[in-house]
């Protein structure tokens, strides 16, 4: 899969999430990145912020920030459609994190 169209499945991700979510999102930002640093060894995604749910005193804060590694992406060998689950499911549970949702929480809600 292309950058192009694989930053398109990471936007298609955010499409048809729940108003209640979009409400909450909060000084974030998305982006793709190929390759995760070496201290995160082989991730796919990862949240770098300050949870909803742990800010206190919480003003001029540079955003938050979701990445999305394309790279151990393609690394799994998935069909297309295959691939962009796991796109989605990444996007979300990194975003799960956002909310403040935990790792046992974002797996029963199938994020995980």
């Amino acid at each position: 899969m292309r950058a192009c169209e694989f930053e398109r499945a990471v936007d298609a991700a955010l499409e048809g999430l729940p108003q209640w979510v979009l409400d909450k999102i909060d000084n974030l930002v998305l982006v793709v990145e190929e390759h995760p640093p070496p201290e995160l060894g082989d991730v796919l995604g990862v949240y770098e912020g300050i949870a909803l749910n742990e800010r206190d005193d919480y003003f001029g804060a540079m955003p938050d920030r979701i990445v999305v590694f394309r790279q151990p992406h393609l690394a799994m060998g998935l069909d297309e459609t295959d691939l962009r689950a796991e796109i989605r499911k990444t996007v979300l549970h990194e975003l799960g994190h956002h909310l403040g949702i935990d790792d046992d929480r974002l797996t029963e809600l199938g994020w995980g």
